[in-house]
């Protein structure tokens, strides 16, 4: 479901040229709709997202989905280009579903496989951006004949955009597993110090958690700095190979986008088999070295060989995946009842990393070529080691190493106590949420009883 709602978002990237043509408008113009389309996701992470700690995620995840792929027809058959932009903005606003499938899966998930189950949904949004890219440019290719319908024939890939929702809204409806709100008295959320606050108050309570959660303002760091990485090496990368001394054409250049699949495919096992085991920041410092490594090669050698840029991929790929899943597994453990908020906020620092690494990216390839961008990017994840050391896994303030500097996770135990954590005795479970197949664990949290349902009254 991540992958192919995801994949919303880039479709358009490679068959921008033939929008242009279809709509009589400039090259220019017609960027504007993956413009337009980023901006409405953005819109939804901040105004949208946060809305998980309300709804119960199970309707209201299906309803984004089927109000999505609605909206999606008009941009299968308008002939109106400033409905076609407003529509791309409105289907960005929407597209937000995996953005509340990862907290989803943080409450389901029991802790000791949360960083694996996170890396499977992390995969499938990595695999959705390689997948629309790919389809876009072979769909439009390859589909329509005659001079007219060629140049409408980027519409297939809308065609086939609107299918897979449809398909995805009846899988999710199948399988999707229901969970109570985790503040179902509304909009008045219950928080910790017992105050109360309306939809706008929801919103500015995202900036508090800034302030007073040393974890999320590292982790947030971390991912600025990386999403900065990665969009500046992907943005810079189509400079250097189409000039000498390479010369390659686009497609040549589109493939490296295939570089990383086997880390993307690989990252739940790896999850599974260390993740799952150390502390999540033993594998955001494994990531970043990882990632240095990679990208001092990349930018020293990239400009005389192509194995530079080749060894500079997998290494963005394999790092940025090695700290994502890390940093999301760390996160989801702060304020469970406001998973969605957390979530909101980290992928705000990451989507603003994003932003920032293209900006700066192409200044600096503008005035000093490959070598200046991508010192830029050996620099940020400097900076992000650097935040990663100022704070220790067991700290609980904003500095220090309180707790030791062992990597090995302190909460593993073995089946048969998580079994018992999980699932409390009978006698401790109110009788009205034991009939309606739920359990609360110790940590005040409600999980899926023994039918796999969590539906029913919220007693907490």
């Amino acid at each position: 479901a991540g992958c192919f709602t995801v994949s919303n978002l880039y479709y358009n990237q490679a068959i921008l040229n033939r929008i242009a043509d279809t709509f009589a408008v400039t090259f220019e113009e017609a960027s504007s709709v993956a413009t337009l389309m980023q901006a409405g996701y953005a819109g939804g992470l901040l105004l949208i997202c946060p809305l998980g700690d309300v709804f119960p995620r199970r309707p209201f995840i299906l309803a984004l989905v089927a109000w999505t792929a609605t909206l999606w027809l008009a941009l299968c058959l308008t002939t109106s280009f400033p409905l076609f932009r407003a529509a791309s903005f409105l289907t960005g606003l929407t597209t937000v579903t995996p953005q509340l499938l990862l907290p989803l899966v943080g409450d389901l998930a029991p802790p000791a496989r949360r960083a694996s189950s996170l890396a499977i949904i992390v995969s499938g949004l990595s695999l959705g951006v390689l997948v629309a890219r790919l389809l876009g440019g072979a769909l439009a290719s390859h589909s329509g004949s005659g001079d007219d319908t060629h140049r409408d024939s980027w519409r297939s890939v809308y065609w086939f955009g609107l299918g897979a929702q449809w398909l995805v809204a009846g899988l999710l409806y199948v399988w999707l597993p229901d969970y109570p709100s985790k503040n179902p008295v509304g909009l008045q959320l219950e928080v910790s110090d017992g105050a109360g606050w309306n939809y706008l108050g929801m919103l500015t309570s995202i900036g508090r958690l800034v302030v007073t959660e040393p974890l999320l303002v590292q982790t947030g760091t971390v991912a600025f700095l990386l999403s900065a990485v990665f969009t500046s090496y992907w943005t810079t990368l189509s400079f250097l190979l189409s000039a000498p001394p390479y010369g390659y054409d686009s497609v040549v250049v589109g493939l490296f986008g295939l570089v990383g699949i086997v880390v993307i495919l690989a990252a739940p096992v790896y999850s599974r088999l260390v993740i799952d085991r150390v502390q999540p920041l033993a594998s955001a410092v494994l990531g970043l070295t990882v990632e240095l490594v990679g990208v001092a090669v990349g930018t020293f050698t990239g400009s005389r060989h192509v194995a530079g840029p080749v060894v500079q991929a997998v290494a963005i790929d394999l790092g940025s995946q090695f700290t994502q899943i890390g940093n999301r597994a760390a996160i989801y453990g702060i304020q469970p009842r406001a998973r969605n908020r957390v979530n909101t906020a980290y992928m705000v620092a990451a989507f603003s990393g994003q932003l920032t690494g293209t900006a700066v990216g192409n200044r600096l390839y503008a005035h000093g070529g490959w070598a200046a961008s991508g010192s830029c990017s050996i620099a940020f994840i400097c900076l992000a080691l650097a935040f990663c050391f100022v704070r220790g896994p067991r700290e609980t303030g904003w500095v220090g190493w309180s707790g030791g500097w062992a990597i090995r996770r302190d909460d593993l135990v073995d089946a048969k106590t998580a079994s018992d954590i999980e699932a409390p005795a009978e006698s401790d479970v109110p009788q009205e949420v034991g009939n309606a197949g739920l359990d609360r664990s110790s940590a005040g949290e409600y999980q899926p009883g023994a039918d796999g349902k969590a539906s029913g009254a919220h007693t907490g």
